[in-house]
């Protein structure tokens, strides 16, 4: 018997797969938890209708990614610090302040978790590795200048 899943089996399969199995499981076991209905051909129309707009909506996303990527691209982000006379900084530049610095100097807005740094203690520049979407990254500069006295 074909049924479409409602939700994740476990063992079974995912959401919305369209799966062959044996009428005693889908009759006892998937159809009275409501995690399975009937395959029928309106109804596997509409998930594959649902598939291509997911699929389309993945591609423009993806699409977007790849051009904020390019646009950050070898980029740097300058960070001022308070550091002591060798250029050993009191604190350290932790991956939210660069987070922070990235979406006011260049307007692009990246989650903290998804730059991949070691917090900075040092003075100079730093190469960190930004992940903008799955698979897509872009490599930047973090330039850490001292904080003058005024």
């Amino acid at each position: 018997m074909k049924v479409i899943l409602l939700c994740d089996v476990k063992g079974t399969g995912k959401k919305d797969d369209i799966l062959n199995v044996s009428d005693g499981f889908a009759r006892n076991y998937l159809f009275p938890r409501k995690w399975a209905v009937e395959a029928r051909p309106g109804a596997v129309k509409e998930i594959e209708r649902k598939r291509a707009a997911e699929e389309k909506l993945e591609r423009e996303r993806r699409e977007s990614a790849v051009n904020t990527a390019a646009q950050l691209k070898d980029k740097v982000v300058v960070l001022k610090a308070k550091c002591g006379s060798q250029g050993r900084l009191y604190g350290s530049i932790t991956s939210q302040e660069i987070a922070d610095a990235l979406k006011e100097q260049h307007g692009v807005e990246v989650d903290k978790r998804k730059i991949e740094c070691e917090p900075i203690r040092q003075v100079g520049e730093t190469d960190i590795t930004v992940w903008v979407y799955a698979n897509v990254t872009t490599p930047m500069k973090v330039r850490v200048e001292a904080m003058t006295k005024d």
